[in-house]
């Protein structure tokens, strides 16, 4: 298994806007990006009654996200997800700095 950090937040902090909620719910979205670890391979997430295993943790650059990454995040294009992640993060003047490296967080569905 892989050696991962301590975390920086707990898990019911991955995914609290309810718009991402009901993406996440309707299967529109599979992944959540964060400066930090929110969560472990293994770990379950529970949005509105519903279970998400976390399927895999790893680091990422804005630079490499792809539009696919960005459908992923339940957005039409990496354009669209950019904007909503700058104009989310206005007040804190948070720029999109290619470099910058992110946590991906991957999750399914828990089939019961």
């Amino acid at each position: 298994m892989n050696e991962f950090p301590k975390k920086t937040c707990s898990i019911e902090r991955l995914v609290t806007i309810p718009e991402d909620i009901q993406k996440v719910s309707n299967g529109i979205k599979s992944a959540t990006r964060r400066n930090g670890v929110y969560a472990y391979p293994g770990e379950i997430m529970v949005l509105d009654g519903k279970e998400f295993v976390i399927d895999a943790l790893y680091r990422q650059t804005l630079g490499e996200l792809t539009d696919e990454h960005a459908q992923q995040e339940g957005y039409s294009d990496l354009e669209a997800y950019k904007q909503s992640m700058t104009s989310m993060h206005a007040h804190a003047k948070m720029p999109w700095l290619p470099e910058m490296k992110v946590w991906v967080h991957e999750y399914s569905p828990v089939d019961k």
